[in-house]
């Protein structure tokens, strides 16, 4: 096959080009035929209804001919390169009409599926003008993503033929984990930890080093008012105390089986990272060094202990992509990966599910070894369908069935996690969207009380 051939051959098959008649040239053409007919029953001649089908005819080419040619087009995407999962973003595309004629376009972009879909975009492109459109999308899995060709309909001037073509403009988009969380914490820490659920969270005052001399705001340990600073500026002064610095924080996330359970936005991966990055944005601007280890059957990711707010990038570029794997999470590869790696004494926050650590008996013994060097705190989310089950009044025998079913399991959990404890192992579950200030409120907790 030529090349000619083959291009007349896409064409014929509209394959990503050509032209097709619209609703208006199709209805044109229903009611010639019902004239035409109507004419031959009335004994009209034969030139007569040929010369309307011609006229027809003539007309809708003609209208082809005013509309623009595929080279009178010039259409570029611009997006940005990096993406907040779940958060609404905004794509632009730069058109321009290179021809004397007005166009009505239509655009598709050739979005992946776990974009959502904001098209056809529609809009006028006057003749050798240039229009800038622009469409909001939400991208809701993080990863790596290829925006590759543009799909556009224009319409020729009187609305009888639609012009279809495709554009090659490729744009690679990193998706990474919503940053929502660790953006409040930098604005205002103290705002950010007022709350953690529906319990007034205080940070331990007068402890650690002396950081600066305030505006008293109301909440603030009456103890620590500078009397002398008072006196002199004839309002309430306070004393700020911020915790040592220079502790190591070392994180570690679940990849495995159960963290790819959806939850009402997202899963339990994207939520646990989501709240671990938000730790890290607190530790390194506090001063700490933070390290990473992603983990499912085997180690997924490891990023070294540093200091320094750039530090969070490179934490950023190692974990955006993490999926949930399908294999069972490997407690036991971790821990050991702990010991050989972080020497240093270290808060471990583990970022996982609580049911499927509790049961395992081999987990405590290793983590008792680790806690001879380390502070562990587990964090994981909180299984609401089966607590709603657990207290939903049952109308039937199926559902009392699945409700003292729910209240055994939450009880076999509660008298596991209670085992770990007495042995110094602090397990918390919150609700998804209290997971990373819970997080931090507990990480801020332990640098206060100093136990790193």
């Amino acid at each position: 096959m030529t090349k000619s051939f083959k291009a007349l051959w896409d064409l014929f098959l509209f394959r990503d080009k050509g032209f097709v008649p619209t609703e208006r040239l199709l209805l044109i053409i229903a009611v010639l035929s019902a004239v035409s007919i109507g004419a031959s029953v009335l004994g009209s001649s034969w030139s007569v209804i040929a010369a309307l089908n011609i006229g027809v005819i003539a007309v809708s080419l003609f209208d082809l001919g005013l509309s623009p040619k595929k080279k009178d087009w010039t259409i570029q995407r611009n997006v940005e390169d990096e993406l907040e999962r779940g958060l609404e973003a905004e794509a632009g595309l730069t058109v321009h009409n290179r021809s004397m004629y007005d166009a009505h376009i239509r655009v598709i972009d050739q979005f992946p599926d776990t974009f959502s879909n904001p098209f056809p975009i529609r809009d006028r492109v006057p003749g050798g003008k240039t229009l800038t459109l622009r469409y909001p999308f939400v991208p809701n899995e993080r990863g790596d993503y290829s925006l590759r060709e543009l799909y556009v309909r224009y319409r020729s001037r009187f609305g009888l033929w639609d012009k279809q073509m495709k554009i090659k403009d490729e744009s690679n988009v990193k998706v990474i984990p919503d940053l929502s969380e660790s953006r409040q914490f930098l604005e205002d820490a103290q705002r950010y930890l007022l709350y953690e659920g529906e319990r007034v969270r205080k940070r331990k005052q007068g402890a650690g080093e002396f950081s600066k001399i305030r505006n008293y705001v109301v909440g603030d340990d009456l103890r620590m008012i500078n009397w002398r600073q008072t006196a002199k500026l004839q309002q309430l002064m306070t004393n700020e105390y911020e915790p040592e610095h220079g502790k190591y924080i070392t994180l570690l996330i679940d990849c495995g089986r159960m963290m790819g359970v959806e939850l009402s936005e997202g899963n339990r991966l994207d939520v646990a990272l989501e709240a671990a990055i938000t730790v890290a944005t607190a530790a390194l601007k506090k001063g700490d060094a933070v390290a990473v280890m992603a983990f499912s059957k085997e180690l997924e990711v490891y990023v070294p202990p540093a200091k320094g707010m750039n530090h969070l990038q490179t934490i950023l570029k190692q974990v955006y992509g993490l999926k949930a794997q399908k294999a069972e999470s490997n407690y036991t590869e971790l821990f050991r990966q702990v010991e050989t790696v972080q020497k240093k004494r270290s808060l471990l926050v583990l970022f996982s599910d609580i049911d499927t650590l509790v049961h395992e008996e081999a987990n405590m013994f290793y983590l008792q070894r680790l806690r001879k060097r380390h502070v562990f705190l587990m964090l994981g989310v909180e299984d609401h369908v089966t607590k709603q089950k657990a207290f939903q009044p049952p109308s039937s025998t199926r559902e009392t069935m699945v409700k003292s079913m729910a209240q055994k399991h939450l009880l076999d959990k509660a008298s596991e996690v209670s085992k770990w404890e007495r042995q110094g192992m602090q397990m918390i579950e919150a609700p998804e969207d209290k997971l990373a200030v819970t997080a931090v409120s507990h990480y801020i907790d332990v640098i206060n009380r100093g136990l790193v």
